[in-house]
């Protein structure tokens, strides 16, 4: 659940006027707002304001929406983004990485790596290497938010890059780290907590919603972000991989154990969203409604509560007021700050459905896993939604999904995963007609791709996921215990 640093997207931002031939005629109302407003960003993207925001005018809500229209960019510039999240533990007594053991990781990496250090009350926090990021989760989970690349090789590569970097200087430090989607060994109470004032504000929220704080001390997660051409284009993708995403929730589910011992889940990571503030998760059903676009997927943004304001390298507690009361200057603790488009873009960040509309799309529902499944996922999304034919079967093949049978699934598929019974026969099937239809259009790229689907189609093929492979070892070879796990799913 990053919530600063984005990862996919090109370029210098689409002035306002060149947003006309990318939207369509219903919002061109929408795009009137004065040039001082939005300021396009010179420096590319996957940074964090890439607009600037000046004072002329208030920002209203033509504004929000000319935000997710600047995101459009035509195929030729298309990216694939990935993230990835890896719990660090003790090689020597498998507890959770201390502090002082992340920071000098984080330290080492920047020394004998050449990144920039990212700073804040005096305290590393993170690395910055021209489009890339490592950041630290709740929990001192490690996750690199990649570049925006043009070929899964790439991806591959940087994966790569990445965990040589973390290994070379964890092996000195006496740490390794785990690919798997949940902490499976220690108690909440013996996590190490990153303290960063945003993460304090959001999980006091969380608490007072009911939501347990397991999501960002315990979870690890991969996803991937996916650029759109046009508002017709992010529809039809924000549509087939809403639908899709239990299925890839079956086909990563690679979390089984909490506290030593299974938990009856195969994906008890994604099952913990499901108990987590349904005012910003889930599968938002209004994605299939007819009214969906832009303007229908800020109405809804508007009405979710903001956790924080970022003014001055400090934040502020927005105490639940959501941003149509902010826009609309009817708060009172804040009544002295005018919203910014950097405002909206902290904002949108803290809104964790299933898919997920920035300017690109976001896919969460993978857990974290092993090298190879860290590249199936992106090989996965960008066959079926990059080749223009695979996404249109994909859509015919959810056209008659209902809403329940869509909720259903969201469900269940953390229990039983690709075995979740689902219409005529075992989900196992609507994955496999799936798999085949990401190595179709991964063909059709002709970058030679298919190959990093081996992984993910051994799954399909097979019926068994990560998860129950590590339930097997832990009931045989591992004598129920845990520990072994540690060195079979090390990086």
């Amino acid at each position: 659940m990053a919530l600063v640093f984005s990862s996919c997207g090109l370029g210098a931002v689409m002035n306002l006027s060149a947003l006309k031939t990318n939207v369509s005629s219903s919002h061109k109302k929408f795009l009137t707002c004065k040039r001082s407003k939005i300021v396009a960003s010179n420096q590319g993207t996957n940074t964090t304001a890439s607009y600037s925001a000046l004072a002329t005018e208030p920002l209203t809500k033509e504004d929000l929406i000319a935000y997710f229209s600047s995101g459009c960019k035509t195929k030729e510039m298309w990216r694939i983004g990935t993230e990835h999240e890896k719990i660090g533990f003790d090689v020597k007594t498998l507890r959770p990485i201390t502090y002082e053991q992340i920071t000098a990781l984080l330290n080492g990496i920047s020394e004998r790596f050449d990144w920039d250090k990212v700073m804040e009350t005096g305290t590393i926090i993170g690395l910055k290497q021209g489009m890339k990021n490592i950041s630290l989760e709740r929990g001192c989970q490690l996750e690199l938010s990649g570049a925006p690349l043009e070929t899964l090789h790439q991806t591959y590569d940087e994966l790569h890059s990445h965990l040589y970097q973390v290994k070379t200087v964890a092996e000195d430090l006496g740490i390794g780290f785990l690919g798997i989607g949940y902490e499976p060994k220690s108690s909440r109470e013996d996590a190490t907590i990153v303290r960063k004032r945003r993460y304090d504000i959001i999980q006091g929220y969380l608490d007072r919603t009911g939501s347990g704080p397991d999501l960002g001390l315990r979870t690890c997660t991969v996803q991937v972000n996916l650029d759109y051409s046009s508002e017709t284009d992010m529809i039809r993708k924000f549509r087939a991989s809403l639908a899709l995403q239990p299925i890839v929730t079956a086909l990563f589910a690679n979390s089984p154990f909490s506290n030593g011992k299974p938990n009856g889940f195969l994906s008890i990571r994604s099952h913990l969203w499901i108990d987590t503030d349904k005012n910003r998760t889930g599968m938002i059903p209004f994605v299939f409604y007819d009214s969906f676009g832009f303007e229908r997927y800020v109405e809804y943004a508007l009405d979710v509560p903001m956790c924080f304001l970022h003014r001055n390298k400090s934040y502020l507690n927005c105490r639940g007021m959501t941003f149509r009361d902010f826009l609309s200057g009817k708060t009172s603790h804040l009544s002295h700050e005018q919203p910014t488009i950097n405002d909206w873009e902290n904002h949108i960040g803290t809104i964790w459905p299933e898919v997920r509309l920035k300017r690109y799309l976001e896919m969460r529902g993978a857990d974290g896993g092993s090298r190879e499944m860290l590249c199936a996922l992106p090989a996965f999304w960008v066959g079926l939604l990059y080749d223009e034919e695979c996404l249109q079967a994909v859509l015919d093949m959810i056209a008659d999904w209902t809403t329940e049978e869509r909720e259903m699934l969201r469900t269940q598929v953390p229990v039983t995963a690709l075995k979740t019974m689902f219409r005529d026969g075992p989900l196992k099937h609507v994955a496999e007609d799936v798999l085949k239809l990401a190595k179709d259009g991964l063909e059709r790229r002709n970058y030679k791709e298919t190959g990093f689907l081996d992984a993910v189609a051994e799954v399909a093929i097979t019926g068994v996921t990560p998860a129950e492979k590590l339930l097997k070892l832990y009931n045989g070879d591992w004598g129920q215990s845990v520990d072994p796990l540690f060195h079979e799913m090390q990086y």
